[in-house]
């Protein structure tokens, strides 16, 4: 497989940039580089999930998987500040990158982690996992992350997801709806759906 920004380690000069953002009123400074998805501007399909994304009722700690250089994960840390977030991702560059964003804008309730889809945190439970999936690295990947945040959720915790139409958006909603038996389109906008399933016990 050639080299993703799904790829551990990745091989491509480090080229460090910078740029800011605002989402859901706050305005953030993000380091990135070569090797990481969306290195120049949050991608659209984050911006979806981000602007639409309401926190569960549910108490506890929510999951941003495969969080790249951290904008979602840093998001939800500054607005939802009683709560923890856990932000993984395979690609060790994205990781240190989380790790240096988390501080350069001032959000310490969050834990960044190197893992493999949900391996570092398989243990925990978790009242929200979000994801803009790393479709690149293929649709098996993807609906195995989808199938590994189910054991993850507390009773009535939510999974959220942003899929472009063209990337199989019908396909991943099926796979939604088979494993928590329900999913439901919160969103559409210029070929992004944002969908969430709920863990019904």
């Amino acid at each position: 497989m050639s080299e993703h920004y799904y790829s551990q380690k990745p091989t491509s000069t480090s080229n460090p940039s910078h740029f800011n953002a605002t989402i859901r009123t706050f305005t953030f400074t993000f380091q990135t580089d070569d090797g990481v998805f969306s290195k120049k501007q949050i991608d659209f399909g984050t911006k979806t999930l981000l602007e639409h994304f309401e926190q569960p009722e549910v108490l506890g700690d929510l999951l941003d998987l495969g969080c790249g250089y951290g904008p979602i994960g840093i998001t939800l840390a500054k607005e939802f500040d009683e709560r923890n977030i856990f932000m993984v991702d395979i690609n060790e560059r994205a990781v240190e990158l989380a790790k240096e964003n988390a501080s350069i804008n001032e959000v310490g309730n969050v834990e960044v982690l190197e893992s493999d889809g949900v391996d570092t945190v398989k243990n925990q439970t978790f009242a929200a996992v979000l994801t803009n999936p790393p479709f690149r690295a293929g649709k098996a990947i993807v609906h195995q992350m989808i199938e590994d945040s189910f054991p993850l959720l507390k009773t009535n915790g939510e999974l959220w997801v942003v899929v472009q139409k063209k990337q199989g958006a019908p396909s991943l909603k099926a796979k939604m709806e088979e494993i928590y038996e329900n999913a439901e389109v919160v969103a559409r906008s210029k070929g992004y759906f944002v969908l969430r399933s709920i863990k019904i016990d």
